[in-house]
């Protein structure tokens, strides 16, 4: 057996840098935009409830188990209404090839919860005069997107001031339709059964739990160093960080923050969309509550604690042979044998 002189590095520089995240609402770079033949929002918003197991009956038809009951862990996410409170125009800027706004419409009359979350708004808008801007430069946009507001007052969440985030209209490729889409949802609502169906694949970004300040061995997975000799001055570091001229690398494991990072987990199936509070066990969900309207049944576990907020869109890379077919639930955990 030789000298093993060499180990796999600790931890993934994918996720780099380790620190914070800037806000609650997790920013989405990439929209995918398929090709469904009607204008539609790419992305919604839903709120993190808890987890409980299912029996289904398995319709892969690559699994050995196809056509039999099998156990899954799911998610159960609250998604009341967004409030569709504006739509905004981009062109492409071609000094850097960037999108830039061109400009925006906005609801005849905001909610006044939405003036929790942004204080300088006026409460009411002149719609006639904000569409004129519109129809003078809409030639020029490439991009149309609504500006949405959610609302936790109607969810079990326990809070009032909503997040406003900001999602692509896709689904056609005429800009001249999706625009005529914003404006007709304008400051109307949108459930989660307008965006998304029972069977389909969606992506998900959330902010994970925030642990804090954490030593190299959570954080990094380092070897704990042997504790019986007294010429070392501790057990649960890094045996040495390295040179230190001309600089540390920052590819050495040191000890940081740990959580509260923005992560997205992939093809996350879509079990069951569901109106009401059926899905409520007795006494209400640990850490939450009763869920109050629309909920969503994920399959797999979704990044965060109850309540954090998670963001869902159009799958960015689908398996080639994905079931879109509806799921035949059999059973819940949460109902009664």
């Amino acid at each position: 057996m030789g000298l093993k002189i060499n180990r796999p590095r600790r931890g993934s520089m994918g996720v780099y840098p380790r620190k914070r995240a800037s806000d609650i609402v997790p920013r989405i770079r990439t929209w995918p935009d398929p090709n469904l033949g009607k204008p539609t929002l790419l992305g919604f918003a839903a709120y993190k409830v808890g987890m409980l197991h299912l029996l289904m009956t398995e319709d892969r038809q690559t699994s050995p188990l196809y056509g039999k009951e099998v156990a899954k862990a799911a998610t159960v996410l609250e998604a009341p209404p967004l409030r569709v409170i504006a739509a905004r125009l981009y062109t492409l800027d071609p000094a850097t090839g960037y999108r830039r706004a061109l400009g925006e419409v906005w609801a005849p009359e905001v909610p006044k919860y939405v003036l929790r979350a942004v204080k300088t708004l006026p409460e009411k808008f002149d719609l006639e005069a904000q569409l004129k801007r519109i129809e003078a430069v809409k030639g020029l946009a490439v991009d149309v997107r609504a500006l949405v507001a959610t609302q936790p007052h109607l969810a079990g969440i326990g809070k009032k001031t909503p997040e406003v985030l900001e999602i692509p209209i896709g689904g056609v490729p005429s800009v001249e339709d999706r625009l005529k889409f914003a404006l007709d949802i304008l400051g109307k609502e949108v459930k989660a059964s307008d965006v998304f169906a029972e069977g389909q694949l969606v992506d998900i970004s959330a902010i994970t739990k925030g642990k804090g300040w954490q030593g190299v061995v959570k954080r990094f997975g380092v070897t704990i160093l042997p504790r019986w000799h007294k010429h070392r001055k501790g057990h649960r570091r890094t045996g040495t960080i390295g040179p230190q001229r001309p600089a540390l690398m920052f590819t050495q494991p040191r000890a940081g923050q740990m959580g509260f990072h923005q992560r997205t987990e992939y093809n996350k199936r879509v079990l069951k969309i569901g109106e009401g509070g059926d899905i409520n066990p007795k006494g209400g969900w640990p850490h939450y509550g009763l869920v109050k309207s629309a909920y969503i049944i994920l399959s797999g576990s979704v990044p965060g604690p109850q309540k954090r907020l998670v963001v869902l869109r159009f799958p960015v890379r689908p398996p080639p042979k994905a079931v879109a077919a509806k799921p035949n639930l059999v059973w819940l955990s949460i109902q009664q044998t």
